[in-house]
């Protein structure tokens, strides 16, 4: 079965945006084929929970995951972090065997 852990930063902002927007259910990951490695990761807020979709929670909130997502997310965690003036969802992916230089693609 896969994992996926959701740190108490990512929990608090999800919480937060979520707050704002009004409504939702969690946080929406996928990946598409994109940049120079491969490729990149997508979210999104989810309104509504798809059949298809693999659900993990963990601190009060959700993070759905798209099944054709999953084996390329197993075991990663997903952080919210600040570095300088810039705050991002950033995920530590056991899976990750390449990265391009701008961070925004991946390989595994």
């Amino acid at each position: 079965m896969a994992t996926l852990s959701i740190t108490t930063a990512a929990a608090e902002q999800i919480h937060r945006v979520l707050d704002e927007r009004g409504h939702g259910l969690g946080l929406r990951v996928t990946v598409k084929p994109s940049g120079c490695s491969g490729y990149s990761y997508v979210l999104d807020f989810a309104d509504e929970a798809s059949n298809d979709d693999v659900a993990f929670e963990e601190h009060g909130v959700k993070v759905f995951v798209a099944p054709d997502a999953l084996e390329m997310l197993d075991g990663s965690e997903v952080d919210y972090v600040s570095e300088g003036l810039n705050r991002f969802f950033r995920f530590n992916n056991p899976n990750v065997k390449d990265e391009c230089g701008c961070g925004e693609s991946f390989s595994v």
